[in-house]
């Protein structure tokens, strides 16, 4: 920037990704180190990185793909103590930030839409429905991208013009799982053409939701992940962490928190994140309101001879309480972005001596922190973990220990 030129500096990023001047103002597309001009122009700083997509500024994936590394990895500790600084809540360590590499994404869901004859096939742009046919993404792991390609002809001969599907992609162990939302499966020259589809491109599974539910058209083989080194197979749609690496980081750090714990609850279990990795030295109490995979993780859990009693429960309903809760010696909580509001208030009423709490919002879990620091925990350690790589989602994983 010219020495003559005077600005007001932007000083940091906020939640949705805009840039704050030292003044309280929004700066779209600013930076940390940057300089608003009195004009409206954005005089470039040091905090700036080169974007390395062709849709960044149209695509709503990655809204942050201009800001450098330092700056990112500070974007991401700051989401996850803004909201608690703002009730006071200060935690006592903070571990430095954990940042996925570009390509980790083994898990995405796009859309696609078929006009004029040619399909659509991507993300939602920035603010609105509008879809972005991806002609890159360097989110995606490559055995995802690669599938992009076949994905288009396959879906410009099922889907009707006009029509928007659904398309989930997973990364397992055996090849890509792929579920089609929204896609007729109704005939043999359609199954025939779904079939042939996923034998060409490696998938290991092929499924398709529509009115009656989720279906299996075809499995090459069974869709594993390892999940604490036990195999466990994937139902169709099922939740898992976008990164291995992202996954690693969170796991690693709830394992630190349990420490030597010989009995532990896991509260929204999942299809074990963390059970399976903490029953190699714990007793582990899994409970999921999912009923598929409960079923998945328990057939899991036993065909490796783990420690693990699985409850299916809904959480939000009829949270864990009073003596449920205090024969644990830690209890581990990974609620939806909605948070646990209800399963918070019960341990905040209890004996627990440590409850380590995953999320992947910042404001509801500054929330249910509230709850349980005003029941006498204390915040002891933070994990701020940015595996949505250039995306303003951020997760955390939390320590608290009873005062």
């Amino acid at each position: 920037m010219n020495g003559a030129v005077r600005g007001v500096p932007v000083v940091r990023l906020a939640a949705r990704g805009d840039g704050v001047t030292v003044d309280g103002r929004f700066v779209p597309g600013a930076v940390p180190g940057d300089v608003v001009a009195p004009d409206g122009r954005v005089w470039p700083g040091p905090g700036r990185a080169p974007p390395v997509c062709r849709h960044f500024g149209a695509c709503g994936g990655c809204r942050l793909q201009h800001v450098a590394e330092p700056e990112l990895a500070r974007y991401v500790r700051e989401r996850c103590l803004e909201p608690l600084g703002r009730l006071g809540i200060r935690p006592d360590d903070v571990a430095p930030v954990h940042l996925s590499p570009s390509g980790a994404r083994r898990r995405a869901t796009l859309r696609a839409v078929r006009r004029g004859g040619r399909v659509e096939l991507g993300f939602s742009a920035e603010g609105s429905h509008r879809l972005i046919d991806l002609a890159e993404c360097p989110v995606l792991h490559p055995e995802l991208w690669a599938l992009v390609g076949p994905l288009r002809a396959l879906l410009a001969d099922l889907l009707p013009e006009g029509v928007v599907a659904g398309v989930t992609m997973l990364r397992t162990e055996a090849g890509p799982d792929l579920l089609l939302s929204n896609v007729a499966a109704d005939r043999p020259d359609r199954l025939g053409r779904l079939a042939d589809f996923a034998r060409a491109t490696g998938l290991a599974r092929l499924s398709v939701e529509g009115p009656l539910g989720v279906e299996t058209v075809v499995a090459f083989a069974s869709p594993v992940v390892s999940l604490g080194g036990v195999p466990v197979v994937v139902p169709p749609g099922a939740f898992l962490q976008a990164t291995s690496d992202g996954e690693a980081a969170l796991v690693a750090a709830v394992a630190a928190s349990v420490g030597a714990a010989d009995s532990v609850a896991d509260l929204f279990a999942g299809l074990g994140t963390f059970a399976l990795p903490l029953s190699a030295r714990a007793r582990v109490h899994a409970v999921e309101g999912a009923r598929a995979m409960c079923q998945a993780l328990d057939l899991a859990a036993r065909a490796a001879g783990r420690p693990i009693a699985v409850e299916h429960r809904d959480l939000f309903r009829r949270p864990l309480a009073g003596p449920e809760l205090d024969r644990f010696e830690a209890v581990v909580i990974d609620p939806p972005r909605a948070g646990a509001q209800a399963q918070s208030q019960a341990l905040a009423r209890s004996r627990v001596p440590v409850v380590v709490a995953v999320s992947c919002n910042p404001a509801t879990f500054a929330r249910d922190a509230a709850t349980l620091v005003a029941g006498g925990y204390r915040l002891a350690r933070l994990w701020p973990v940015g595996q949505f790589r250039w995306s303003t989602a951020v997760e955390l994983v939390a320590r608290f220990s009873l005062c």
